[in-house]
């Protein structure tokens, strides 16, 4: 089954009466900023030379400190 035209037309109808003329303007312009700052971006990136790669740090581990297992107390060993 597919989706005629006049399923489009009244989902259309139905989405500009729900957000009205002026808040679908309002998007379609914010996606085209975005859309606009993300081509940029891309051309930034292509145009930027590419920077050194800086060597790994290394990081020194050192191990927790062991804990001593706790004495039995004098009541056990008496028994």
């Amino acid at each position: 089954m597919s989706i005629g035209f006049w399923q489009i037309a009244l989902i259309a109808l139905l989405v500009l009466l729900l957000f009205g003329r002026g808040k679908i303007s309002d998007l379609m312009g914010d996606v085209a900023k975005g859309i606009k700052s993300f081509k940029s971006g891309l051309k930034d990136d292509e145009t930027s030379p590419p920077a050194e790669a800086a060597p790994p740090q290394q990081v020194e581990h050192t191990p927790a400190p062991r804990t001593e297992a706790p004495a039995e107390s004098a009541d056990r060993k008496t028994s």
